[in-house]
């Protein structure tokens, strides 16, 4: 359960009375003052209390912990659990240092309080919510602080781009020891023996030959003093980091008894499908209410004026009224329409200002010295498709709202739904439920508005599900996206100087107005135009040991809301990138893995997956006809390589085995690690395959799952997938395995075929 904004903080203040305006609820970042803003803002220590509740038989310790007397121990995770393993894997972080016995740790969502904000993914963002220009605020010290006091005060509790593990891994093994030294403290009091000399582990606090469980000590342990620091284990006794522990949201979900948004049952709760007009500036203009009277099931429509919804007692019959309905929308403004939206990418490459993000050396020089080599690569615009679409409970009751939803942004989705209903925050229960599959879909927070409205209106529990065509024509998707490349090569063919142009909607900067400042779509888009976006050419910034080299973001307006997507712009720079590195590779008539290899100076760990998967895979040097294609991508501090297998037969591509070997720092759980490089696996060819849109008309083509050409079971190819050991620290594995693949097959395509694919999906243009 999370309730939002409760009263848990207390302030102390020192010096002047605290100015009027500020709160940690309306900070905003404008125009000149952006540089010095913060130091009169956030100069008052606060501190904050947990707000999570506990049993008769269960003691709090501290705001991910609470521990009962007879040894269950409850692990609160502030990260939304979308099939990542996110609630195995920071628990088992936290039971590890404890020295918990993995069989008595449980699990729970944990409330809005700023003692979750993510400060590190704060500072990650932290670009994209200052004015275009302000950008080096970010490469200092002061980006930090700023970023931490932001999150703070604004309940910046957002699950996205693979930060939970860098995030709150410390944290959570902070937590751990905490609780293991006030344990130890206990026991040595009753022992009358240094706290130092007792031993925790598998659930036991010992010295000698005397042992007492948990439970036993949770009573004296909460009157006992925490030294400052905190001691950590060296090394791990208990050793449940790195291995396969049971995960703790599996029985639940095998046995049928986990709750996802859809699950939702209550007393009186009536269904409700909802119809939105075209992308853009979209008003409700008439419907036909009469058509719906022969519906046996109808109990209401309700009317807002950007959307209509049927409500009945099951929800087939709410989306039968509406189509009975017809519904007309009105809609000014730019259309989104792909013929606009390939002109405009096109314009913005060849006569856009563009923004230089990055850059070594000097290009020029290399240019006017040697061979120029050009390309043009681009991808569509792609969809979530997460199989549950938009779903949300909500039940209003003497002016509170109690809200069932899958949220990767609570405290957005808190805001949005108070704002729907006409309440303060304060009066909003967020229960956080499971997600089935997200991938940065659940960053939106618009139907936690509608559900509130459609709740206030019907006074009494209401279940809202977006139909997959409503899923599908209202998708924050991945942006389309076009590059330039050119390389400057000498006579052996190697790259002197790379430029790089790419041509995107400044996504990252339009997702955290939404997100942060409550933006809607239309509003966030526009403020936005002309906005450079570092975070638009993630990806781009080579790997490669190229002297001489520049990037550039052009952005481009397109008309359509975009937003976070499984590995975000690596998914299409990486495609860009390493596509290009391979036809150099061609060009220079040297074979793919040496060509890349002679550019790994200073790069270890990603030459050792090189070489590492061409092992594994039995690389033959990508030969003609081979169908073998190869490629390899770095992102926050992973690493992985990837060689494909493919042909193009008469039913269209066929690929036969892709291969990876994987370097993500020192792994937490093998098995989840596992399948998450195989989940982005298989989302990286859904990519290279379909998973993408065009526009008409303001309204995607793509309206059905059919639509998608997304592989099928028996299409997917067997998958290799080797992990490099190593103590590095662990970063994130949800979205790693995504990018490479793409390319890879690319490559392996050229190898078989000798045409060169230079737009996703694959087989929309060949040259």
């Amino acid at each position: 359960m999370m309730v939002a904004d409760p009263d848990i903080s207390s302030e102390t203040e020192t010096g002047e009375n605290k100015p009027v305006g500020f709160s940690r609820r309306n900070f905003l970042i404008g125009g000149s003052a952006a540089v010095g803003l913060v130091v009169a803002w956030a100069i008052w220590p606060r501190s904050y209390e947990p707000n999570i509740s506990a049993a008769e038989n269960e003691e709090i310790f501290g705001a991910y912990l609470k521990l009962s007397k007879e040894g269950q121990i409850t692990v609160v995770v502030p990260q939304s659990e979308m099939g990542q393993g996110v609630y195995t894997i920071l628990p088992q972080i936290l039971a590890d240092e404890l020295g918990a016995d993995w069989r008595t740790i449980a699990v729970e969502p944990a409330p809005i309080n700023p003692l979750y904000a993510n400060s590190f993914l704060a500072q990650q963002w932290a670009e994209t919510l200052l004015p275009p220009g302000a950008g080096a605020l970010t490469d200092k010290e002061m980006a930090a602080w700023l970023s931490k006091n932001v999150a703070t005060r604004n309940d910046f509790i957002v699950t996205a781009d693979s930060a939970s593990i860098a995030a709150y891994a410390g944290s959570f093994r902070e937590a751990g020891a905490a609780a293991r030294v006030l344990l130890s403290k206990a026991a040595g009091e009753k022992w009358d023996v240094a706290w130092e000399s007792c031993i925790v582990e598998n659930g036991f606090v010992s010295n000698g030959d005397k042992k007492l469980r948990f439970g036993e000590l949770v009573a004296d342990a909460l009157k006992q003093e925490l030294p400052d620091p905190i001691p950590l284990r060296s090394s791990p006794v208990n050793n449940l980091v790195g291995q396969d522990v049971p995960r703790l949201d599996m029985p639940a979900k095998l046995d049928g008894s986990a709750n996802f948004a859809g699950d939702v049952r209550l007393p009186d709760l009536v269904y409700a499908s909802l119809r939105q007009g075209p992308i853009g500036a979209t008003r409700l203009k008439s419907f036909n209410r009469e058509g719906a009277s022969k519906i046996t099931g109808l109990v209401d429509v309700v009317e807002h004026d950007k959307w209509i919804a049927a409500v009945a007692t099951n929800w087939w019959a709410a989306n039968q009224a509406l189509d009975k309905m017809s519904p007309m929308f009105e809609t000014t403004g730019l259309l989104p329409d792909s013929d606009t939206i390939d002109a405009t990418l096109e314009k913005a490459l060849e006569d856009g200002a563009g923004k230089r993000l990055a850059s070594r050396g000097e290009t020029e020089p290399a240019f006017d010295e040697h061979t120029n080599i050009r390309s043009i690569y681009r991808v569509e615009a792609a969809l979530h498709a997460p199989i549950e679409t938009r779903t949300a409970t909500a039940d209003f009751r003497d002016g509170r709202l109690e809200l069932w939803l899958a949220t990767q942004a609570p405290a957005a989705a808190v805001k949005a739904a108070a704002d729907a209903a006409e309440i303060s925050t304060d009066n909003v229960t967020l229960y956080q439920m499971l997600a089935g599959g997200s991938f940065g879909r659940n960053l939106d927070s618009k139907i936690a508005a509608q559900v509130a409205f459609i709740a206030k209106k019907m006074a009494r529990p209401v279940q809202l599900i977006w139909s997959r065509a409503e899923e599908m024509m209202h998708d924050h998707y991945r942006p389309p996206a076009a590059a330039r490349l050119d390389a400057a090569t000498d006579k052996a063919g190697r790259i002197q100087a790379l430029q790089i142009k790419v041509a995107a909607p400044a996504t990252a900067r339009e997702q955290s107005k939404r997100v942060v400042q409550g933006m809607n779509e239309i509003k966030a888009m526009q403020a936005s135009i002309d906005e450079a976006d570092s975070k638009a050419v993630e990806g781009a910034d080579v790997i490669y040991n190229i002297a001489n080299f520049s990037l550039d973001h052009h952005p481009a307006y397109i008309g359509a809301p975009t937003g976070n997507w499984r590995s975000n712009a690596h998914s299409y720079n990486a495609f860009f990138v390493e596509s290009f590195i391979d036809e150099l590779a061609a060009k220079a008539k040297i074979e793919p893995l040496s060509y890349r290899m002679q550019m790994m100076s200073g790069r270890p760990r990603l030459a050792r997956c090189l070489t590492g998967v061409a092992a594994m895979a039995g690389w033959d040097g990508g030969l003609d006809g081979s169908g073998q294609g190869l490629a390899c991508h770095s992102m926050r501090g992973g690493h992985i390589a990837v060689i494909v297998r493919a042909n193009r037969g008469d039913s269209g591509l066929r690929v036969r085995r892709i291969s990876a070997t994987v370097d993500v720092g020192r792994i937490i759980h093998p098995d989840i690690a596992r399948q998450q490089i195989e989940g982005g696996i298989i989302y990286g060819l859904a990519m290279a395959l379909g998973a993408a849109t065009r526009f008409h008309k303001g309204l995607p083509l793509a309206r059905r799952l059919s639509d998608l050409s997304l592989p099928r079971l028996a299409e997917i190819p067997p998958i290799q997938i080797e992990f490099i050991r190593s103590e590095e620290d662990p970063v994130g594995v949800e979205e790693i395995g995504v990018p490479a693949v793409a390319p890879a097959i690319a490559n392996a395509l050229f190898s078989a075929t000798g045409l060169r694919f230079r737009q996703l999906p694959l087989f929309s243009e060949a040259s």
